[in-house]
C-alpha cells in the first residue's frame, strides 16, 4: 500500500464535530489519489470513543484508469499498524472487517457514492484513519463531498484547553 501526504493528494479539510452527536464530519474537497495510494486523516489519539459506522455522500469529478466512484476506500489501523477496517475499494487491503460500498460501481464523472454502513465489529480508539484509492491497479481518482465516522469525537487540541480553563479561571474571580 502506497502511503501520500495531504500536499500530493490535494485534500482540503474542514472537520466539523458535534459534542452531542458523537460524529466527526470531514469535507472532502478535491481529494485525489491514484490507485492504492493512501493518505493519514487522523493519526492515533486525535479521535475519542468508539467508531461505529462509515459514511460517504461524495461524488467522483475526475477519473483514469478504470477508477470507479465506489474506490474511495476509509482505512483504520490500530496502533501495531494492524488494518482493522476497509470500507470502498475494490482491492482487498487486508482489513480484518472489509465493507463495499452500496453503490458508485460507475468511473463515469459525476458518478455518486452515497451510503452509511454499520461495523459488525465496533473499533475503540486509539486508531488511526487512512483515506485514499482502493484500486490498487487504478489511476488517479478525485472525490468531493463528504465523509462520516460515525460514534468518534476528535479529542480537544491541548491549547484550545488550556483557553477554556483560563476562561475559567477569569470568570472565577472576586467581585468586589
Amino acid at each position: 500500500m502506497k502511503c501520500g501526504t495531504f500536499a500530493t493528494v490535494g485534500l482540503a479539510s474542514a472537520v466539523i464535530a458535534g459534542a452531542a452527536s458523537a460524529d466527526v464530519t470531514v469535507d472532502v474537497i478535491d481529494f485525489s489519489a491514484v490507485g492504492g495510494q493512501f493518505s493519514e486523516l487522523f493519526a492515533s489519539g486525535a479521535l475519542t470513543g468508539t467508531l461505529t459506522g462509515v459514511g460517504v455522500d461524495l461524488v467522483l469529478t475526475g477519473s483514469e484508469n478504470f477508477t470507479w466512484a465506489d474506490d474511495f476506500t476509509i482505512m483504520v489501523f490500530d496502533d501495531s499498524s494492524n488494518a482493522l477496517l476497509q470500507a470502498g475499494g475494490f482491492t482487498d487491503q487486508g482489513a480484518l472487517e472489509r465493507i463495499g460500498w452500496a453503490n458508485g460501481a460507475s468511473g463515469t464523472d459525476g458518478t455518486t457514492v452515497i451510503d452509511t454502513q454499520s461495523l459488525a465489529t465496533p473499533l475503540n480508539a486509539p486508531f488511526t484513519v487512512l483515506i485514499g484509492n482502493g484500486y490498487n491497479p487504478g489511476g488517479n481518482g478525485t472525490w468531493n463531498g463528504t465523509l462520516t465516522l460515525l460514534g468518534v469525537n476528535l479529542v480537544p487540541a491541548p491549547g484550545a484547553l488550556a483557553l477554556l480553563g483560563m476562561a475559567g479561571l477569569a470568570g472565577r474571580r472576586r467581585r468586589g
